[in-house]
C-alpha cells in the first residue's frame, strides 16, 4: 500500500473503534478527507486508496482542484466561511456546504443553483460555545434558521456542523442535543441525518457523542504547507 493508503486505513480503523466503543455502526459516521492546501496528487491518490469525499476550506484552490480533478467522481465539500460574494461558485461546483450561518447566504445559494442539478446540501455552522474567534450562528438563532432555510427549493437542509474550542468535549453533547431538539422545525425532517463535528485530535469523543461525519486532513494527508496557497 502506498502511505496515503496506509494512513486511510488507520484512520478508517479509528473510526471502526470508536464505533465499536460507542455501540454505533460503523456505516453511521461518513469520512470526509480535508484536502486544503494539499496538491491535487494527494487527492488522486487518496481517491485511488478509496476516498470519495473532500472538503475544501479556501474557494479559489477548491476550484482549481475541481477542474483538476474533473475525471474523477468526487463529492466536493466547501466547508469555509461562506462569503456572500462568493456563494455563486459554491452553489455551481459543490455538492456539500457546511458553513451557512445565515439565512441570507442560504437564499443565494438556493436562487444560484440550477434547477437542473440536484439540491445543494446545507450544514448551519454553530458557534456551539460561543468563541468570539469562530464563525456560526448563535445556538439561539438554530430554531428560526432551520424552519426558514428548510423551505427554500434548491437547498437540503441536512443538519448541524460546529467547531468547538480544543478540549471543549461537553460542546459535542450539547451539539447533538440541539441537533435533536430543532429538527422538530424542518420542513422537511427527513433530511435532516448530518451532524459534523470532529476532527484529527477529537473524532473519538465527536462519534461516542454522535457525529455522523468527521473532518480529517493531518490523520489522513500529514501536516499543511500553508505557504503554497
Amino acid at each position: 500500500m502506498s502511505s496515503l493508503q496506509v494512513l486511510r486505513h488507520s484512520v478508517l480503523e479509528q473510526i471502526k473503534h470508536a464505533c465499536d466503543l460507542a455501540h454505533r455502526s460503523v456505516d453511521d459516521v461518513q469520512l470526509l478527507a480535508v484536502s486544503k492546501t494539499h496538491p491535487s496528487e494527494m487527492l488522486r491518490e487518496m481517491y485511488t486508496a478509496g476516498q470519495r469525499s473532500f472538503g475544501e476550506n479556501y474557494l479559489q484552490e477548491a476550484l482549481n482542484k475541481i477542474d483538476e480533478l474533473s475525471d474523477l467522481n468526487i463529492e466536493w465539500h466547501f466547508i469555509g466561511h461562506v462569503q456572500r460574494n462568493k456563494t455563486k461558485h459554491l452553489a455551481e461546483k459543490f455538492a456539500w456546504v457546511h458553513g451557512v450561518d445565515r439565512l441570507i447566504i442560504a437564499e443565494r445559494l438556493s436562487s444560484q443553483r440550477e434547477t437542473s442539478q440536484a439540491p445543494l446540501n446545507i450544514c448551519l455552522q454553530v458557534n456551539i460555545d460561543h468563541q468570539d474567534s469562530k464563525d456560526g450562528c448563535m445556538v439561539t438563532e438554530v430554531s428560526d434558521l432551520v424552519r426558514q432555510i428548510s423551505q427554500l427549493p434548491q437547498l437540503r437542509l441536512r443538519g448541524l456542523m460546529v467547531i468547538p474550542a480544543p478540549n471543549n468535549i461537553s460542546a459535542f453533547s450539547d451539539a447533538r442535543i440541539l441537533f435533536e431538539s430543532v429538527k422538530l422545525e424542518h420542513a422537511h425532517p427527513e433530511d435532516w441525518d448530518t451532524l459534523s463535528m470532529g476532527m484529527s485530535g477529537d473524532m473519538n469523543e465527536a462519534i461516542q457523542a454522535g457525529s455522523t461525519m468527521i473532518r480529517i486532513g493531518t490523520a489522513l494527508f500529514g501536516a499543511r504547507d500553508y505557504s503554497k496557497l
